[in-house]
Formats: C-alpha cells, structure tokens, sequence
C-alpha cells in the first residue's frame, strides 16, 4: 500500500465529511459564477457533494480535495449548463419586456452580459467564469476542470471572440431593431 493509500485508509468517513462541508461555500460561488443563477447554484452544490461522497473512495490523496471537489462542481454545472441551453431551444421564446434603458445603464449592460454569455457553450461558460468570475489562472482552471492549459487556452480565446462578435451584434440593434450604438 503506498503512502497516500495509508493516509486515506487513515482517513476515516468523518474526515472526508469534513473536508467536504469545509468546501461546500467556496463551491457555492463557483457555481453561483458558473451558472449565474443562485437556485441553480444551490441545486448543483448539492449534486456534487451528493457525487462526490458516494465516489469518495477515488479521492486518493486528501491534499487534492479542492481540485477534486472543484472538478465534480464544474462538471455538474456544465451539465446544467447544456440542459439549459436545450430548454432554451425547445420552448418557444416569449417576447421580450421592453425596458427603458438610459445611456450607461447598469441594468441594461447587465442584460446585455448575461445575453451575451448565454451565447457561449457550456464549456467556454466555465471556464470564462473560472477565468474572470473567480480570477483563477489557467493552470487553476485546468486542475477544476480537467482539462489541459493549451485547451483552457484556446476555449478562453474562443470564448473571447464569441463574447466580442456578441457584443457588436448586440450594440447594433437591439431586439426591436431600432437602437444604433
């Protein structure tokens, strides 16, 4: 048995309990980041902690648990993430509520964002929230997802241009077709 297998054998039910409930905030707001919806952040942190205990025994060596943990997070999110992005298709859409909106407008940029995120996928959703929600660098956002730096790379850049060509069609009309920018 090797070091790390006697240090979890040593580790009992309780400490992997604990270590779990000590991280169950900090995945709160990684999932809060991720889907940008508090409801569906609590609904996803409860996923992964129930995910994560009942594959406790892959957990090997319990200096890991945040990256561990945090992978089992990301990837119930992104999940959650393609449902909804399936809803979206399925149901028709409703109109929209015409707001009024001044120049500069903190809730009508706030709109313009989460429209523009919903554009991504799923997976350049995670990893912009890691990136910019949570400021985690790219080695970070690898060890939460799984993923390798050159790919966490290229879906940052990705995302970046889809973000940008989002904006531009966004700021050229809106959904009536009548606002220049």
């Amino acid at each position: 048995m090797t070091s790390v297998g006697i240090q979890m054998a040593g580790t009992g039910e309780n400490a992997i309990r604990e270590l779990l409930l000590s991280r169950l905030s900090s995945a709160y707001r990684l999932a809060t980041c991720i889907l940008r919806d508090p409801q569906a952040a609590e609904d996803a942190v409860q996923e992964a902690a129930l995910r994560a205990w009942t594959s406790r025994h892959e957990l090997r060596d319990p200096s890991k648990v945040d990256a561990w943990f945090g992978r089992i997070v990301v990837n119930v999110c992104r999940a959650e993430l393609a449902r909804s992005a399936r809803r979206r298709l399925e149901v028709a859409a409703e109109p929209a509520v015409e707001r009024w909106a001044e120049p500069g407008d903190a809730w009508a940029q706030r709109d313009e964002t989460s429209r523009a995120l919903a554009r991504l996928t799923p997976e350049e959703q995670v990893v912009v929230a890691l990136r910019f929600g949570r400021d985690m660098t790219v080695p970070q956002i690898a060890a939460h997802t799984g993923l390798r730096e050159g790919t966490v790379k290229s879906r940052l850049h990705s995302a970046q241009e889809h973000l940008r060509a989002a904006f531009q069609a966004e700021w050229r009309t809106d959904s009536a077709g009548e606002v220049q920018r």
